[in-house]
């Protein structure tokens, strides 16, 4: 995987966020505790099992949230066998998968509906005047998925624009420096390329459930760490229960953790989809789980941009075992 940044990861930047450090000397579930080590790092999306936490819902002796700089150093620590598991997009446990290391899908955490944007100058009116045009976007799946779904609805195809590869801290400065003529991007360069005129022509939520953060944890833990997990998931609809029943107290509480003022932290939830505990079902639990089918369809995408070398067809992703009862 890239160490460069992924979508998630310049909130982890922003916060000053620490390595694994003491986390990588103590042992999983089988070893002592904590019990069970989940790497998150600062995300919306992420951010229930931090309240949940501070609530003490879940217990710190039987959990230990990690926090990493990027991506790319929880992947390393799941190999490392440093952490039992993480908060990922669906895209990156592909690529853990491919890479050798099988992981489970527990929870889906937040679907993308309108939170991931094409952007374009002002004189850049549809979607067809792309054409030829050069469209900044970051090497990544997510980035592949957004420009794909852009281009399938003008009607064009790669070869009709010039892709400018270029990680998330690039975007604004490119722009300014009139580099490129559109970039698929996100918070917080769309607020600030939105205030100096550019337009959004696209979003996610013309392409639902295709970029996705789940948990996922290494399979061979859950005999072990079996209660932890369940409690961990737990915490989390709890969390996004009270979330729902009272967003401003809740906003307040997400706030510092998330560098926001109270007032900012609903529109870092716009565009963001926290799927219920009902949703969760829909999604890991019926006999055609959702998300094996966005995963297979991630995957080819992945395979055609060349982020994916290996697909196995039979995926097995989904276990919903550790969603707790009504």
């Amino acid at each position: 995987m890239s160490s460069s940044l992924s979508r998630r990861e310049f909130l982890a930047l922003a916060a000053g966020v620490g390595t694994l450090g003491a986390a990588g000397a103590l042992g999983g579930c089988a070893f002592g505790e904590p019990l069970l080590r989940i790497g998150a790092h600062p995300w919306p999306g992420y951010e229930l099992f931090y309240l949940a936490r501070e609530k003490h819902w879940v217990d710190p002796k039987a959990v230990r949230l990690v926090e990493m700089p990027s991506a790319s150093d929880y992947i390393q620590a799941l190999f490392a066998g440093s952490l039992e598991g993480a908060a990922l997009t669906l895209d990156e446990v592909l690529s853990v998968r491919a890479d050798g290391l099988d992981l489970k899908v527990v929870t889906v955490l937040d679907i993308s509906l309108g939170a991931d944007v094409l952007l374009a100058r002002p004189e850049i009116r549809s979607l067809q005047d792309l054409r030829g045009r050069r469209i900044g976007v970051e090497n990544s799946a997510t980035g592949a998925v957004m420009l794909e779904g852009a281009l399938e609805a003008a009607g064009l195809t790669s070869k009709d624009v010039i892709p400018v590869y270029m990680t998330i801290d690039l975007h604004r400065t490119a722009y300014m420096d009139r580099k490129v003529d559109a970039l698929v991007t996100y918070e917080p360069q769309k607020s600030q390329l939105m205030a100096v005129g550019a337009r959004v022509l696209f979003d996610s939520s013309r392409i639902p459930g295709r970029i996705v953060d789940v948990l996922a944890v290494q399979p061979q833990i859950m005999g072990d760490c079996r209660a932890a997990l369940r409690q961990l998931v737990a915490g989390h609809f709890r969390a996004l229960k009270e979330f729902s029943k009272d967003p401003a107290a809740v906003a307040a509480q997400l706030a510092p953790r998330l560098q926001l003022s109270p007032a900012q932290v609903p529109e870092a939830y716009a565009g963001l989809e926290l799927p219920d505990l009902s949703a969760n079902r829909q999604w890991l639990g019926s006999s055609h789980p959702r998300i094996e089918s966005a995963a297979l369809q991630l995957q080819d995408i992945m395979r055609r941009n060349g982020l994916l070398s290996t697909a196995p067809g039979n995926l097995s992703l989904a276990d919903p075992q550790f969603l707790p009862g009504d």
